[in-house]
């Protein structure tokens, strides 16, 4: 008897925080006839819109996983992410410094009690071609100690730090220490193929894994590869972590229940826009040293010709390996 195509997809987990999973799935949805696309989510943010609605409200921050949906649309992301997240609200009193895509969670969240029909709820409103997990239900605040022994709480202190950037992370953890949404388990012990990133590293791609549960189901679906989508760039005044590639990805490893089987890294030589770009957006390059990792690292080039990271490019490179 025939197998039906949606039988014959495979199932492709990115794991990561808002900008970095949202690219992932935008690069997976260029193929979504080959791909059952879904998104495990960190749930850790405490900056902004997000941080503003955990403080008054005890929501779980939707401002990352609305952004990985409205990456999952069949309609257009950049434009989607511009009024739903980009646009924010002024001079309407409490409405101030939100987005419509947050707004949006809130409301149905306040309406049904229930956060995970709040994201289901803005997936059918936009068309999503896969499904979003929050990595939990329940609140918690990324934790790092630095090389100096000073601790950081928050990710938006860890994220933005006003310490001396000097000193390094030197490891990260959740508090309260906290079990993984079943869901989202689930959905990692079923991948084909697991994605992690682009995004910061310790903010955005660890902060996601670290709850109880998640790693143990990474270790258990030997079946899936560990693909790092490392891009080539962090934050000039981000998170205090390695900046070098073989640094990033032996930080990574560190976290994870087995090694990552592929680093796809962004080769790109960049051009004078583009080097305007980075310095404007506080971008700065790893330092390539890529070749530590031996046959670990792919080098290609997904750079966007406007500056960052081109989802088509890369949904063409995941297409490629992603379909051996």
């Amino acid at each position: 008897m025939n197998q039906s195509k949606s039988m014959l997809k495979k199932n492709i987990v990115v794991i990561g925080g808002g900008n970095g999973g949202a690219i992932s799935v935008a690069a997976l949805k260029q193929n979504a006839e080959l791909f059952n696309i879904s998104a495990v989510v960190g749930m850790t943010d405490s900056g902004g819109s997000s941080g503003k609605l955990r403080t008054e409200y005890e929501m779980l921050p939707p401002g990352d996983i609305m952004r990985v949906v409205l990456a999952m649309s069949c309609f257009d992301y950049p434009i989607l992410k511009n009024i739903f997240y980009s646009q924010r609200f002024s001079g309407l009193g409490e409405l101030d410094t939100h987005n419509l895509g947050n707004l949006f969670l809130f409301f149905v969240w306040q309406k049904t009690g229930n956060f995970i029909k709040a994201v289901r709820a803005l997936e059918q409103s936009v068309g999503a071609v896969g499904q979003a997990f929050p990595n939990i239900l329940e609140q918690a605040h990324l934790v790092a100690e630095l090389t100096g022994g000073q601790i950081i709480k928050t990710e938006a202190a860890i994220d933005k730090p006003a310490y001396d950037r000097s000193l390094q992370i030197k490891k990260v953890w959740l508090e309260p220490k906290v079990e993984a949404y079943s869901e989202a388990i689930k959905t990692i012990a079923a991948a084909d193929q697991i994605i992690l990133g682009p995004g910061s590293l310790y903010t955005s791609i660890i902060a996601t894994i670290l709850p109880k549960g998640i790693k143990q189901a990474i270790a258990e679906n030997k079946k899936a590869r560990l693909i790092y989508v490392i891009g080539n760039a962090c934050h000039t005044d981000g998170e205090t972590g390695p900046k070098d590639v073989a640094g990033v990805v032996k930080a990574l490893d560190s976290y994870l229940p087995r090694p990552l089987d592929l680093i796809i890294y962004n080769e790109s030589k960049l051009t004078a826009p583009q080097k305007k770009k980075y310095t404007r957006k506080g971008w700065t390059l790893l330092q390539d040293n890529g070749n530590l990792l031996g046959k670990r690292l792919l080098r290609a080039n997904y750079e966007l010709n406007a500056g960052g990271v081109c989802p088509i490019k890369l949904g063409r490179i995941l297409k490629k390996i992603l379909c051996k």
